[in-house]
C-alpha cells in the first residue's frame, strides 16, 4: 500500500496534488518537526548509536560530526550545500576545468522535455538536496516525459533540512541541473572517489562501488593507497550492512593531485568532504560534504570511531 501511494504521490498529477497536505503531515510527525533543533540531533543520534550524544567532551568522529552541526556556523556552508552555486565557487577557487560540463538549469520540471535536452547523455539532479537524480542515456528512447517531469517535480517539493537539521540545506532555493553523464568508458557510472579532510588534512577516501545497488560497497584507503581497517556505511535496500569488497581498486594516478586539491578546498574548514570523478585520469568535481552522512553512521568496528575521531581537531582541544 506504501508503494502504491509513494507511485501516485510521486508520479500522478492527481496523486501529488491530492496527497500534498498529507503528506506534510506525515513528513511533519516522522520527522519530528516540532522538536528543538538540538534534542532533535541528540534523539536521533541515540537511536542510531544506542547512547547519548556527548557535546561537552566529544571523543568519536560522528561525535564530533554532531558538534560541528550544532555548533559551527559556516558562513558559506549554504553555498557549499547547494550543488549549483558552488559550481561558481570551484570555478573561483580551482577553475572550470574540474567541473563536470551543464546543459542548463531550470526551476521547471515542464522544461526537461525532449525540445531542451542535448543528444548526448545527461543525468538530472536537483541542487538542494542528496537524490541521486533521473538518468536519460537517449532522450529518443523516452516515450513518457510526463512520468519524468513528477519526478522531478516530487524532488523539488523536498525540504532536505529537516532530514538531519543541517543549517547548510536551510531555505536552499530548488533548481533542477541537467549535466551531462559521465561514462569511465565502458558504459558505466565512473567510481566516486570521496576524500575526507580533516583540518585541511586528507585522512582518508573512499570509494562507492556499485552504487544504487544491492550489491553496493565501499573501500576505505589511506593517503598512501592501503586499504582501511574499518566500515562506514548504512544499511542496503536487502538490509544488510554495507562493507568492503574484495575488489581491488587501482590506486588513481592522479591521485597526488586528488589530494592537494582536496586539501587547499579544504583548509578553510574543520572537516569537508571533497567528492571526484575520475575520467582518463582527468578529474571531475562531484560536490563538497560538510557532515559525511550527517553524524549518522556508526563506524565498525566501533573503536575505530573514536581512533579516527583523534583526528579531527575542534576549536576548544589542544
Amino acid at each position: 500500500m506504501k508503494s502504491y501511494f509513494n507511485r501516485l504521490y510521486n508520479f500522478s498529477d492527481f496523486g501529488f496534488y491530492i496527497l500534498s497536505p498529507f503528506v506534510s503531515v506525515y513528513y511533519f510527525f516522522l520527522l519530528k518537526k516540532y522538536l528543538p533543533r538540538k534534542y532533535f540531533i541528540k534523539l536521533k543520534f541515540k537511536k542510531n548509536f544506542g547512547y547519548r550524544l556527548n557535546l561537552d567532551n566529544p571523543r568519536t568522529l560522528n561525535e564530533k560530526l554532531n558538534w560541528l552541526i550544532l555548533n559551527y556556523d559556516n558562513p558559506i556552508g549554504n553555498i557549499l550545500a547547494d550543488k549549483y552555486r558552488v559550481r561558481e565557487y570551484i570555478k573561483n577557487k580551482i577553475g572550470s576545468e574540474y567541473l563536470i560540463p551543464s546543459h542548463f538549469v531550470t526551476n521547471n520540471p515542464k522544461e526537461i522535455n525532449h525540445k531542451n535536452l542535448p543528444d548526448y547523455p545527461i543525468i538530472v539532479k536537483t541542487n538542494h538536496n542528496s537524490s541521486g537524480g533521473v538518468v536519460i542515456k537517449d532522450k529518443n528512447d523516452i516515450s513518457n516525459w510526463k512520468h519524468i517531469q513528477n519526478k522531478l517535480r516530487a524532488n523539488l517539493a523536498q525540504d532536505y533540512y529537516w532530514n538531519s537539521r543541517e543549517m547548510v540545506y536551510k531555505n536552499i532555493k530548488p533548481l533542477l541541473i541537467v549535466e551531462k553523464l559521465l561514462d569511465d568508458g565502458s558504459g558505466n557510472f565512473p567510481k566516486d572517489y570521496k576524500v575526507h579532510c580533516f583540518n585541511g588534512k586528507v585522512r582518508m577516501i573512499n570509494v562507492d562501488l556499485d552504487r544504487g545497488t544491492e550489491n553496493q560497497s565501499c573501500n576505505w584507503y589511506n593517503t598512501e593507497w592501503s586499504k582501511e581497517k574499518y566500515d562506514w556505511g548504512g544499511r542496503l535496500k536487502n538490509g544488510s550492512l554495507m562493507t568492503q569488497s574484495e575488489i581491488k581498486i587501482p590506486k588513481p594516478k592522479c591521485l597526488p593531485q586528488m589530494i592537494k586539491l582536496s586539501e587547499y578546498l579544504s583548509s578553510p574548514f574543520k572537516y569537508l568532504r571533497v567528492d571526484w570523478y575520475i575520467i582518463n585520469n582527468q578529474l571531475f568535481f562531484g560536490e563538497l560534504t560538510l557532515y559525511h552522512h550527517a553524524g549518522g553512521k556508526p563506524i565498525r568496528p566501533k573503536k575505530w570511531d573514536f581512533e579516527l575521531g583523534k583526528y579531527l581537531i575542534l576549536e576548544d582541544e589542544n
